[in-house]
């Protein structure tokens, strides 16, 4: 039984060391929205979210002031609504009056977030999928507060290269229907392989179709708090080091485990998973370069960064799941450029790049995240860089993703400011050699050999 005890404990973590409940996140099943009639399809979804979420907010309000636990975002993840509107959707232009209406409500309840504008095409696109992925540059473009996603691959099926070119495009598009904004919408759009069906972070969270009709999940966070428990061990061997971030994950965890068993309780609403990610932010000594740096690393980018980062994304999971029979999600490091200050400071010294950060991505939690590059860079580019991405994932057998912002009007050398938790980024050089013949084959690289166990 977990009690408020435990959570005296985490004190110093929250008030010097940067602990923090990421988010609070409510998963809502739409199917029983679907209908013919888009009017219909908009109305039913409002009033759904509008009903369950209405006490989403103040909740995780009342749990942070009566536990002293910071609990800053609060969001919902939906079904993908490429299934939702499936029967009345007829244009891209359709699907944007869903993500009006997702937004509309997501203010009317308070909420950070609303993730789940979705689809899933690991294997084929359907003409539901296509259209709604076409309508995603307008969505963003005329929303706040709706975030994106697109599983463009998995383990089991391969990948589906020709949903790899269009995201490209859509990319691209997308930065150019933002670009007054500095492409802000790319930063609330992801690609991914094997997405995870109860993420609760943005942008790649929705809530897939094996969950219950609604829950909730919990994200944590605490890159600070993991870099303070190793200044205490600085220079002793492999074992104290790991049985550090052991201890301290398990710590970490179990906050979770209690505001989301509050949350649960209060809403009345079925508990998901915990995913322990460490999530950084721009805030100065919450950064996970700063956790390799401190491990030994005179800069992340440096030799020995993956095997450092592989070490970290390994004991942080093994003390997760000790402290909860439910963790989930992604659980595991990120390593988004722009809102991890100690990754922005190598980058700007010359430690880190693209290449490197692809390599990093094998171990950890989930790809290349909210990168800034060159307005400039052709869609197939981008579309390579998803396609790397994606075979990471579908050989090893993880999630990976891919958010870039090709920043318009903007180049090498030049800064671009998001605000808020998505931080600011140095525009980052990307390969300029030419990948557009092979992007633009057609059809699905096959899915690799070891996917056929059952």
């Amino acid at each position: 039984m977990i009690n408020i005890f435990e959570v005296n404990e985490t004190n110093k973590m929250v008030e010097q060391e940067n602990l923090d409940v990421r988010t609070i996140t409510m998963g809502i099943n739409l199917l029983d929205c679907a209908s013919e009639n888009l009017d219909e399809v908009n109305e039913k979804i409002y009033r759904k979210i509008t009903t369950l979420a209405k006490d989403l907010v103040s909740t995780g309000e009342e749990i942070a002031r009566e536990f002293g636990v910071p609990i800053v975002n609060k969001r919902i993840s939906i079904t993908p609504i490429s299934l939702v509107g499936a029967a009345a959707c007829k244009t891209p232009e359709d699907y944007v009056t869903i993500a009006k209406t997702l937004d509309r409500a997501a203010h009317t309840v308070g909420v950070n977030f609303i993730g789940g504008y979705s689809a899933i095409v690991s294997k084929g696109m359907t003409k539901s999928d296509e259209l709604l992925i076409r309508s995603i540059p307008e969505a963003l473009a005329s929303t706040e507060l709706i975030c994106s996603s697109v599983n463009v691959g998995s383990t089991k099926t391969g990948i589906n290269m020709d949903a790899v070119r269009l995201m490209g495009e859509i990319i691209k598009e997308t930065a150019e229907k933002t670009k007054d904004a500095d492409s802000l919408g790319c930063a609330k759009l992801v690609v991914l392989c094997n997405a995870p069906d109860d993420n609760p972070f943005m942008a790649g969270a929705f809530h897939g179709v094996s969950e219950d009709d609604a829950i909730i999940n919990v994200g944590v966070s605490g890159p600070g708090v993991v870099k303070y428990a190793l200044e205490k061990v600085r220079g002793e061997s492999f074992e104290v080091l790991c049985e550090t971030i052991k201890k301290t994950a398990f710590k970490i965890t179990r906050v979770g485990q209690l505001v989301a068993q509050e949350a649960s309780k209060r809403l009345g609403v079925p508990f998901g998973i915990i995913d322990l990610s460490l999530a950084p932010t721009p805030a100065i000594g919450d950064s996970v370069a700063d956790i390799l740096e401190e491990i030994g690393l005179q800069r992340a980018g440096a030799p020995g960064t993956t095997a450092a980062l592989a070490l970290l994304n390994d004991q942080v999971k093994k003390g997760g799941v000790m402290a909860s029979s439910y963790v989930g999600g992604l659980s595991g490091a990120f390593i988004p450029v722009s809102e991890d200050q100690g990754m922005i400071d190598a980058v700007l010294d010359g430690s880190l790049c693209i290449e490197k950060l692809e390599a990093m991505t094998c171990v950890c939690s989930v790809g290349l995240d909210m990168i800034a590059i060159p307005g400039d860079t052709k869609a197939t580019t981008i579309s390579g860089i998803i396609a790397d991405e994606a075979a990471i994932g579908m050989v090893n057998q993880k999630t990976t993703a891919v958010r870039v912002i090709p920043v318009v009007g903007k180049g090498v050398g030049e800064t671009v400011e998001f605000g808020g938790l998505l931080g600011y980024a140095p525009i980052m050089p990307v390969n300029q050699f030419d990948c557009s013949a092979f992007v633009n084959r057609q059809g699905r690289i096959p899915a690799p050999i070891h996917s056929f166990k059952n």
